[in-house]
């Protein structure tokens, strides 16, 4: 997956799941979109921040994206903050479905991109951190800045 991501252009990333989640395991999914979404989309105006996706009858949807309408769209824009339907293999919706059931899992979409021509999401099964974690996961990061900083000093 990691190939197709160089190749393909990466549009809106969640940075905010990363803060706030443990990520087990990573999905590829494709999306049902309209023209105008798509248009919209290209021009870089979508925001994952607080959407999520959930199963119903078999089906997985992704719910609290929001893709701006097309400023030239007029009548075939379609309403932003929609229910959108993510294309997978009814195997791996199965067997999300069986992860979402469990206590404290939730999927959430952590990039869009393009694949060639189609539009793609990056799903997470993930985790919530508490706030214990999430300081820890700071405190890592600032101690791992500080010793390149030292490092790059030393090789002066």
């Amino acid at each position: 997956m990691a190939e197709k991501k160089q190749n393909g252009k990466i549009i809106a990333q969640n940075k905010k799941a990363w803060h706030d989640y443990f990520i087990d395991e990573k999905y590829e999914a494709g999306i049902a979109l309209f023209g105008t979404e798509v248009k919209s989309i290209r021009a870089g105006a979508v925001n994952l921040k607080d959407s999520y996706c959930s199963v119903k009858d078999g089906e997985l949807f992704m719910l609290g994206v929001h893709i701006s309408p097309y400023e030239k769209g007029n009548i075939f824009n379609r309403e932003p903050r929609r229910e959108r339907k993510l294309l997978m293999h009814k195997r791996e919706i199965m067997k999300i479905n069986g992860m979402l059931t469990q206590k404290g899992y939730t999927l959430i979409p952590l990039s869009l991109y393009f694949s060639g021509k189609n539009v793609k999401v990056e799903l997470g099964l993930c985790r919530g951190k508490k706030l214990y974690d999430k300081r820890d996961s700071i405190a890592a990061k600032e101690v791992n800045r500080e010793i390149d900083r030292r490092m790059k000093e030393l090789n002066r």
